[in-house]
């Protein structure tokens, strides 16, 4: 199946291995607060090198659980972050986290497997995973082999659009489902200790995102998020934590250069080809892999906002 016949038929090419990329070891845990550790992705494609662990992944540790918060790009991948989670704790895994359906966010599930833990996602995970997963899972094999990829793990428990909490023994993980933005299943976790808001590729910073769900809708959540009034974020791809309202601002930026260029050059007659090669360029040097994903992203607002 070629790129073009994956992007007409609808399914996200972002984050799905790609070919020829330089491979780019992973880096390690960083307790960025009391009990909370995170891995910074690097801002590279998937590659053999780096088994798919090109996202923020890590986990809280409670007073009677750990909670892991994303639990990787591939088996390999989330047989380290297992690894790791018991280096520092020995508190059983009792509920893993995946923020959406992407694969470098949820193939790792199926690492903790023997641990039995409550696979949680938004309310429109299960059906998106069912819907994309096989395909997902056969492009990680070829680039990682089959041995490597994991199975498509289902969620246990889905988060409904009034939220969930999750008590790890003292320490309340509040969780919430949000409308389509990112993609159509995305969620977010406060941790209720230490304020620290866990936005999943709701929040990319230095790392163009892609757009798999809403742009408008996007623009609206990242109000929510704001909303928040989060001190420290942790995104799904940048940096391992950093300050909320300035890496808002830095996405709500293009999102909306994306939405007004792209309003533009429908206004203006454009073909969707035509659009892909203007809108957003101001922004390329602001973001790692800009001209791997803002076409597509271009081309997703077009088809959104084609017949507003």
């Amino acid at each position: 199946m070629s790129r073009r016949d994956v992007l007409l038929g609808g399914f996200c090419l972002c984050c799905i291995p790609q070919l020829g990329f330089a491979a780019a070891e992973t880096t390690g845990l960083e307790e960025i607060a009391s009990g909370v550790f995170v891995r910074r992705g690097p801002d590279v494609e998937a590659s053999p090198g780096n088994r798919n662990g090109i996202a923020n992944i890590g986990f809280i540790v409670g007073r009677d659980a750990v909670l892991v918060t994303d639990p990787g790009g591939s088996l390999a991948d989330g047989r380290w972050l297992r690894s790791e989670i018991r280096k520092h704790t020995e508190k059983p895994i009792r509920h893993v986290v995946v923020t959406h359906m992407h694969p470098d966010h949820c193939f790792g599930a199926a690492a903790f497997e023997e641990d039995r833990p409550n696979i949680i996602g938004h309310h429109g995970l299960g059906a998106a995973l069912q819907a994309r997963g096989e395909f997902y899972r056969q492009r990680l094999a070829e680039i990682l082999g089959p041995q490597e990829v994991g199975a498509v793990v289902l969620p246990t428990q889905e988060v409904s659009p009034d939220g969930a909490e999750v008590d790890l023994g003292g320490r309340v993980i509040r969780l919430k489902a949000h409308e389509a933005a990112h993609t159509t299943c995305d969620l977010s976790m406060t941790d209720s200790e230490t304020g620290l808001l866990f936005a999943g590729d709701l929040l990319f910073v230095g790392r163009v995102p892609s757009l798999d769900g809403s742009l408008l809708g996007w623009l609206d959540e990242l109000q929510k998020l704001r909303a928040l009034d989060a001190k420290k974020i942790v995104p799904g791809h940048g940096p391992a934590a950093a300050e909320a309202a300035p890496a808002i601002a830095d996405l709500e930026r293009y999102l909306a250069t994306l939405r007004d260029e792209t309003r533009e050059a429908i206004d203006n007659g454009m073909t969707i080809d035509e659009a892909v090669e203007t809108v957003a360029q101001s922004e390329r040097d602001r973001w790692t892999l800009f001209d791997d994903y803002n076409g597509r992203n271009v081309t997703q607002a077009y088809k959104e906002l084609e017949w507003e």
